[in-house]
């Protein structure tokens, strides 16, 4: 049989790779020794010109499943890895069959949770990875995504502003639906809490981590997220036709969240009104960032961004001028020139956009101790010399 690729772009690079032997034996010409979430299949990590590649071997039908899964959820705008590729037709040199095998793109700046624990997680940081995995399966549930197989190993995470956010790595166990029900909700929500409390029991037992987890408080406190969090995001709301201001309250409320409502459903009868949403779609904050200033970041990125834009507009008094305008000379003045400090042999390990959140966290905590406010610019200067060379990275390049 010969060997096949399914890709949107196919790049002639991936024709050079040793498909001719198993995974488990490639060696370290072709593997780049990133860290890896534990997987019940044999997964590599390859470099093609200048991407970083995530090799997966299993059965054909299952790899081609899992690839149009990932390529749909991409289409929707899910947090998940990106699918580069089916690999099938693999033989050995006497030419017996070989797995397939699924590519696709490892996620830069993201994180397996073991090797979050083992850099520089704080123990009260262990609910907001938990809250990370909660927005992620409350989105996948929200497009009609039922996961299979919720777990922490199964997620990529990146540092988002003091916290976290998630991403779909492994789609193989999930199916697509016009809507996830209640049972199949629950499911997932039990299935998660099965597996996480597993995964930090094991974790604990290894010694790979000194944190102290409470793995019983976390599943149960992920229990309660994901339950909250899916009621602010669909329950109905009834009220009297005279507060019609709750119609913008309960937006206000998403917004906070980090959710946009992209269609609402209103019924008024007699004296009451009944308020529903219909579709809610993520990224609130990044979306807002985004098209004042054209910064990609994370959502809780964004909204430290935006508070610092907020602060910014406020003390100069720019709050009557055209918003994009003051966000055009915020960008210039201060976040340029402080994400421009960080030298070369530094600039691979930290997001710029994360850079400048804990930057702004960096100065409120020498403010307090100095007992006065603490220029952002001396703030940053400070970090960049002090602390960022001694932070755990967060690009997986630089663990290699």
């Amino acid at each position: 049989m010969a060997l096949h690729v399914v890709a949107a772009r196919t790049d002639p690079a991936l024709f050079q790779l040793p498909w001719s032997r198993p995974l488990a034996e490639w060696d370290d010409w072709y593997v780049v020794p990133l860290p890896l979430g534990l997987s019940r299949h044999v997964v590599r990590v390859v470099q093609v010109n200048r991407q970083f590649l995530a090799v997966k071997e299993t059965e054909e039908a299952i790899a081609l499943r899992e690839y149009n899964l990932l390529r749909e959820l991409q289409r929707m705008d899910q947090p998940c890895v990106k699918p580069r590729g089916v690999v099938t037709g693999r033989t050995d040199l006497d030419g017996n069959p070989l797995p397939a095998a699924l590519l696709t793109e490892h996620l830069h700046y993201s994180l397996p949770y073991r090797t979050v624990f083992q850099h520089g997680l704080r123990p009260e940081q262990v609910h907001g990875l938990v809250d990370a995995l909660v927005v992620l399966l409350v989105r996948l549930h929200l497009a009609g995504f039922f996961w299979g197989d919720v777990s922490l190993s199964n997620a990529l995470f990146r540092r988002s502003a003091g916290g976290f956010t998630a991403f779909l790595v492994d789609a193989e166990t999930g199916e697509l639906r016009d809507k996830v029900s209640d049972a199949m909700r629950e499911h997932d929500v039990t299935v998660g809490c099965e597996n996480i409390f597993a995964e930090l029991m094991d974790l604990q037992a290894s010694g790979d981590t000194d944190v102290e987890v409470d793995a019983m408080g976390v599943v149960a406190h992920l229990g309660e997220q994901y339950h909250s969090l899916w009621e602010e995001l669909t329950a109905a709301e009834e009220f009297g036709t005279d507060e019609w201001s709750r119609v913008e309250q309960r937006i206000a409320r998403l917004n906070d969240l980090g959710f946009d409502v992209d269609e609402l459903d209103v019924q008024a009868e007699s004296d009451r009104v009944r308020i529903q949403p219909k579709v809610v779609e993520a990224g609130h904050h990044r979306r807002e960032l985004h098209d004042l200033t054209g910064i990609r970041a994370e959502n809780k990125q964004a909204r430290a961004l935006l508070n610092d834009l907020a602060a910014f507009t406020a003390h100069f008094g720019y709050e009557d001028e055209d918003r994009a305008v003051v966000a055009r000379r915020w960008l210039s003045t201060v976040y340029t020139p402080i994400v421009s400090l960080v030298p070369d042999e530094l600039r691979g390990r930290i997001a710029s956009p994360q850079l400048f959140a804990e930057v702004m966290e960096h100065r409120w905590a020498m403010s307090e101790e100095a007992s006065h406010e603490v220029d952002i610019y001396d703030a940053a200067q400070d970090y960049v010399e002090n602390v960022l060379p001694k932070r755990p990275p967060d690009s997986t390049s630089d663990l290699a």
